[in-house]
This record gives structure tokens, C-alpha cells and sequence, in this order.
């Protein structure tokens, strides 16, 4: 018998599709949400096997429900759709115990496999999570962010300057500069001025 379960995305039409693909592969869906607020609030309520949530939603993202369900002991597997290929944010999730990982555009092509997988007790992450379009790439789960490039993404997503960050962190300007070129690196953004400013403010939601 499927598992029932808890859905939330901030797009009515995607939720809506969700919803209606999963009923017709036999999933009862025991409530939606639209915000990562109300998401959290049903996963209390009705403590599913499995949560689908979307990345990037209002209030709080997918993995600040993952958060805030591993700091009070829910159970619930979380599944996370997203947009994003970054392994850095793949390392996120797997510090937060996300069970699956699926891209948005594939999600209907795996999505009952990877229901399976966390019925089964595994994990699922797409592979194709690690491709740049039209390139294949390995993963290699070593590439993640240190705990100061985190610390340092956080404040440039919140504005600060290179000058402002070194005095804040008391430590050298290039210093910042070097870690500032090895977050770039890390998440193959373009060396463009400002590059990483835009990246970090888009992305502000799941840099924690």
C-alpha cells in the first residue's frame, strides 16, 4: 500500500499536476501546501512517510523544513524538486538527511522511482542533478564548501563588500578575495564582476 503524503510547491499549476500524477499512480495525498510555513505545519500535523517540497518557496525553503524537521525529530523523508544543479547545494541536503534529490524538468521521468528507493529505506538523487545541460560530469562529493566560504557567501549575499567582510571576519582583504575565487570556482559561476554578488542574492533563501 502507498504511503501517504505531504506536497508543496508555490506554483498552483505545478502543485495541482503534482497532486494529480500521484493520485493516478495510486499515492494519497494527505495535504498540500504553498509555502514552506504551511508545509512544515502539515508534516507536524499528519507525520507522512514521505514529503515532497519544493527548493525555493515563500516563508521557508524545502531544506529549512528539512531544518526544522531533523531539529525536532520528525521522521519524515524529505524529497526536494528544484531548479538548481549546484553541489554545493546538494551537500546541504545531504547534511540534512534529504532522502531525494530530483530536478523539476525530469521530475515525472523519476519521480516514482525515487518513491520506491525511500520505500525500499534508500536514497535517491538524480544524476542528473551533477550534468551541466549538455555535458556530462562526474560527481565528486568533495567538492563542498568550508565553513568560512559559507560564512563569507552568507554576508556577500547580504551586500557586503570585500573591505566590509575582512573587517568583520578580521582577517586580510585578499584573504576574502581568495575565498571569494574559490566559492566561484566551486559553483562554476562565470568570473564576471559581480557574478557571484547576483548568484548569492537569487540564492539567498538556501545559504545557510
Amino acid at each position: 500500500m502507498s504511503p501517504e503524503l505531504v506536497i508543496a510547491d508555490d506554483h498552483p499549476l505545478l502543485l495541482k499536476g503534482l497532486k494529480d500524477f500521484l493520485e493516478e499512480s495510486g499515492y494519497t495525498i494527505a495535504a498540500m501546501a504553498s509555502d514552506g510555513q504551511h508545509a512544515f505545519k502539515a508534516i507536524q500535523e499528519y507525520k507522512p512517510l514521505i514529503a515532497i517540497l519544493d527548493l525555493e518557496m515563500p516563508d521557508m525553503t524545502g531544506l529549512q523544513v528539512a531544518k526544522a524537521c531533523k531539529e525536532i525529530g520528525i521522521k519524515t523523508k524529505i524529497i526536494l524538486f528544484t531548479l538548481h544543479r549546484e553541489l554545493f547545494i546538494y551537500q546541504q541536503a545531504k547534511e540534512l538527511n534529504i532522502s531525494g534529490y530530483l530536478l523539476k524538468e525530469f521530475a515525472t521521468e523519476e519521480l516514482l522511482t525515487c518513491l520506491n528507493k525511500i520505500q525500499e529505506g534508500k536514497e535517491y538523487f538524480s544524476s542528473k542533478i551533477f550534468q551541466k545541460k549538455g555535458e556530462p560530469k562526474v560527481l565528486n562529493e568533495g567538492i563542498a564548501l568550508t565553513p568560512s566560504e559559507k560564512k563569507i557567501l552568507k554576508l556577500i549575499a547580504d551586500g557586503l563588500t570585500t573591505k566590509d567582510i575582512a573587517d568583520k571576519l578580521f582577517i586580510a582583504e585578499r584573504t576574502v578575495e581568495k575565498h571569494r575565487s574559490n566559492i566561484i570556482n566551486k559553483l562554476n559561476l562565470d568570473k564576471k564582476h559581480n557574478t557571484l554578488l547576483i548568484w548569492a542574492q537569487r540564492n539567498k533563501g538556501i545559504i545557510f
